[in-house]
């Protein structure tokens, strides 16, 4: 039974490919860049951050004791932070493209691109705050300040929809008060360089910037915005050159992650590479660069396999209109049918086979993304209160995109 786990790495390109279209070997997906596309990808990858999240729990390599590792997704373990790297660039390249492309789109902006994350931010912390109370963790009052705050995670993986404001802020502040559009690009990417130098400065810790994964791939949300910025001249040249390109960046990728892993190892974030750590900030910093470079070259190999196929089936459509609450929501039921709970609470329920693991934390994790979102729409005005228990589903969303095609023709 325990082998049926691998049965992943069958389901998954299926979920991707399915109804995917490939343009031919002279003709490219003009729509790679589109919001219909870059939605339908993160649904995908919304799938492959639960996997993380779940193979954190069963095979990594710090579970102890070693007996209750069972392997299976194995190679999803250290893949967070190259998952994130593409919802990053996508971030830094919708905001340019839409202050660009929006009359005014500064106006307002706090309410349409920073509150919503905040908001998510906060109810889920909310939710797994009372979770942490009925499994039985222990709280004094300084705990529970921590935890309702966000200063201490109470949702293990908000970390994202903590720096993401931060990095629409930075975004606000150059192009609100910088008018030449060059320097608000260089100054918002020198914002969020100066935000990952000050990481490398930070110790393991409990609260904010807890760890390397916390800056090792937000380098992409400024290369969203360079690229956005210059795409009318990138994309020409790689579609001149694009079979060299795609040829080079995936023949090297696994090269280039095995190298980066070897300088993680000499280097290291917290003391444990064998080169000398009296420098210890240096060698977090080496780390970070080689790691920003994997994360780059991560994302330009699904680019151009995006120039080339055109995917969008409607399970992946549907999962990326639930992407940021699925992402946020899914840990809870990681948590609740693991060995532990985050903390050291003992889980309620150990489900002890790995695939049956991964289907109950989807099957409940995309109906409680959908009513957080619901919630959400509510609390931001966007839907009533009698609608909050309406479900999307997936043939409503293929009909939406239907009636969208028939009023454009």
């Amino acid at each position: 039974m325990q082998q049926a786990i691998y049965s992943v790495y069958v389901i998954l390109p299926i979920l991707l490919l399915w109804g995917a279209k490939f343009t031919g070997f002279k003709k490219f997906n003009d729509e790679f860049l589109s919001i219909k596309q870059t939605k339908a990808f993160q649904g995908f990858l919304a799938v492959c951050i639960m996997l993380h999240h779940i193979a954190q729990k069963t095979c990594a390599s710090w579970i102890y004791p070693p007996s209750r590792i069972v392997h299976g997704l194995d190679i999803f373990v250290d893949m967070g932070f190259l998952l994130v790297s593409v919802f990053l660039f996508f971030n830094g390249y919708g905001v340019y493209k839409s202050f660009h492309a929006k009359d005014n789109y500064l106006k307002g902006y706090f309410k349409k691109r920073i509150l919503p994350v905040v908001l998510a931010l906060y109810t889920t912390t909310f939710i797994f705050f009372i979770a942490r109370l009925l499994v039985g963790e222990k709280m004094n009052g300084e705990q529970i300040r921590l935890y309702l705050t966000s200063i201490q995670l109470c949702n293990p993986n908000t970390w994202y929809v903590i720096v993401l404001p931060f990095f629409y802020l930075f975004f606000y502040i150059s192009f609100r008060f910088i008018k030449k559009d060059g320097l608000a690009v260089a100054a918002t990417c020198a914002l969020v360089i100066a935000y990952m130098l000050y990481g490398t400065t930070v110790d393991h810790n409990d609260y904010w910037i807890r760890g390397e994964w916390w800056y090792n791939c937000v380098i992409l949300f400024p290369v969203g915005i360079v690229f956005a910025k210059f795409e009318k001249k990138i994309i020409p040249h790689v579609q001149k050159f694009y079979w060299f390109y795609l040829i080079l960046f995936l023949a090297a990728y696994y090269p280039i992650r095995i190298g980066v892993n070897n300088v993680a190892n000499m280097f290291g974030y917290y003391g444990e590479g064998w080169i000398p750590q009296n420098i210890v900030v240096m060698n977090r910093r080496i780390t970070l660069a080689a790691q920003s470079v994997l994360c780059t070259w991560f994302v330009m190999c699904w680019l151009l396999l995006g120039m080339k196929v055109k995917i969008g089936n409607a399970f992946i459509k549907f999962m990326g209109t639930i992407t940021l609450e699925f992402y946020l929501i899914h840990g809870l039921y990681v948590e609740l049918f693991g060995w532990q709970f985050d903390g050291g609470v003992p889980s309620p329920h150990h489900i002890k086979y790995v695939i049956v693991y991964v289907l109950v934390v989807f099957a409940l994790g995309v109906p409680s993304a959908i009513l957080l979102q619901n919630i959400h729409h509510v609390i931001l005005g966007k839907k009533k209160l009698r609608d909050i228990f309406k479900v999307p589903t997936m043939k409503k969303e293929a009909q939406i995109e239907t009636k969208k095609k028939d009023k454009s023709a």
